[in-house]
């Protein structure tokens, strides 16, 4: 199995953004103080990273083998976007990731890849470092967060869909919690972890629709996108989101078509890990398999060691589709 979906922290990455650290705090289990990740205002507990899969490759590929994980594209951790610090401090951490990020797979070159992270506050500086990531340092392609203080329909952002179209590589979006480097939209969200099943469900809907309602694929009919969690609640909305576009006055002509947005909904590539079965199956019966692919969030607070869910067919169905998506020969 191929998976998509596994985030990394990199001792190169802690400290080197300032006071946005990162900063990792082991904890002490004898004094009952869990471990915490904290970036900018914002503080993950309870997510042991050091010694664990996140950190160490050793211990990743030993996982790996025991889930049957052949390949693992690696992408940077979310709380790490730095999408609203200043774009030269955002430029020089996604170059010491993205550095740090193309070394790992010496540790096993035949089951670790990377995405690279780019400084999307100043497009220009993100799609010469996706050029740079890809054509000088191998990574496969572009980890991009899903709010980044302006629309993903922006023209701003043109840059960037065009290196990755012109680099022949996808763009994989994965939201960041609030609270990082802004105060939360709604408080509500701090308790139960709303920030990451609630937030980041959220976040991944209005993305879909942004790029497809504000034509990103219409200008860029050869850009390949995934999107984390099966596209949020899109599978659940689609209808939802097709009538909108016919009936509301901002609707774009095209989607007076019957189908138009449907049809635009199946260019774009579904991560598959969506927290359960049930979800799983609502994803392939919106979309069909044919652009589902396997994601684990290995060792992360909801793992799902298999997205399959014990379903052969499908996990060599999910295989094939990474293979096509990333590009890589049979």
């Amino acid at each position: 199995m191929i998976d998509l979906h596994a985030h990394v922290v990199l001792e190169a990455s802690l400290g080197a953004a300032g006071a946005l650290g990162p900063e990792l705090d082991e904890g002490d289990p004898a004094a009952g103080r869990p471990p915490c990740f904290r970036v900018g205002g914002y503080e993950l507990v309870g997510v042991r990273y050091r010694d664990s899969p996140f950190m160490d490759p050793t211990r990743r590929i030993a996982a790996m083998d025991a889930a049957g994980i052949s390949l693992q594209v690696l992408s940077p951790n979310p709380l790490t976007f730095l999408a609203g610090a200043d774009a030269d401090l955002a430029t020089a951490f996604a170059r010491r990731h993205n550095d740090a990020m193309a070394a790992l797979p010496d540790e096993a070159p035949s089951r670790l890849r990377g995405f690279a992270q780019l400084p999307m506050q100043d497009p220009v500086a993100a799609a010469n470092e996706l050029r740079r990531a890809v054509g000088e340092l191998g990574l496969v392609g572009a980890y991009v967060g899903t709010d980044l203080g302006r629309p993903l329909d922006d023209p701003a952002f043109d840059p960037v869909w065009t290196a990755a179209v012109e680099s022949d590589v996808p763009v994989f979006l994965h939201p960041a919690p609030d609270g990082i480097e802004r105060p939360r939209r709604d408080e509500r969200l701090a308790r139960f972890d709303g920030d990451l099943w609630l937030g980041f469900l959220y976040e991944e809907t209005l993305a879909v629709a942004t790029l497809v309602l504000g034509g990103v694929l219409d200008r860029f009919e050869d850009l390949d996108v995934c999107v984390s969690h099966g596209g949020g609640a899109t599978a659940w909305l689609a209808e939802r989101i097709e009538h909108a576009a016919r009936t509301r006055p901002w609707g774009p002509a095209w989607a007076a078509s019957p189908g138009a947005v449907r049809d635009r909904l199946g260019r774009l590539w579904w991560d598959a890990h969506v927290g359960g079965p049930g979800a799983l199956t609502s994803l392939i019966a919106a979309f069909g398999d044919g652009r589902v692919v396997a994601g684990t969030n290995l060792a992360g607070w909801d793992q799902e060691l298999d997205p399959t869910h014990g379903d052969a067919a499908l996990a060599a169905a999910l295989d094939a589709n990474a293979r096509s998506l990333l590009r890589l020969a049979d």
